[in-house]
């Protein structure tokens, strides 16, 4: 057992040294500020005189929800996914286009079509839902309904 934890010790202890090798000063000091806890209340005295300049703030991640979509925002993203396809006529694409019966798409266009769209929102149409869209209207408001985006 002694000789496990004084391999653990010293991975750690090499670890250490390795972490302190890579990173920049500004960053290992960054670390030792996070951890107030074990310094003395006269370091921690003296870090509150040291003017904000010289003061290093670890870097912090801040997180944001993405930009709202419209329902004209989404109509226009899905048109001009399928006018970017080459197997679709830009001439002939409305809305209300069917991918078989009006642009000539066979089984597997449209599952090119499912996917690109998949690419451009972000999220994943499982195959039940992919065989109702049979129309870029559809497409558009099931992206719609899937956003939770009312007109």
């Amino acid at each position: 057992m002694a000789a496990l934890m004084n391999s653990v010790r010293h991975s750690l202890v090499r670890n250490v040294c390795i972490l302190r090798g890579t990173l920049s000063r500004a960053a290992l000091i960054g670390i030792q500020q996070n951890d107030i806890h074990t310094k003395s209340w006269s370091h921690i005295h003296a870090l509150h005189k040291t003017p904000l300049i010289q003061r290093v703030i670890s870097p912090k991640r801040l997180y944001s929800s993405k930009e709202p979509l419209t329902l004209d925002f989404i109509r226009g993203r899905v048109l001009l996914v399928l006018k970017l396809y080459d197997k679709v006529d830009p001439n002939k694409l409305t809305l209300d286009s069917h991918f078989m019966n009006d642009l000539g798409l066979d089984s597997l266009d449209h599952v090119e079509v499912i996917m690109a769209m998949e690419d451009e929102f972000g999220f994943e149409i499982p195959d039940t839902d992919a065989e109702k869209l049979v129309r870029p209207a559809d497409i558009v408001q099931y992206i719609a309904d899937k956003e939770d985006i009312y007109d």
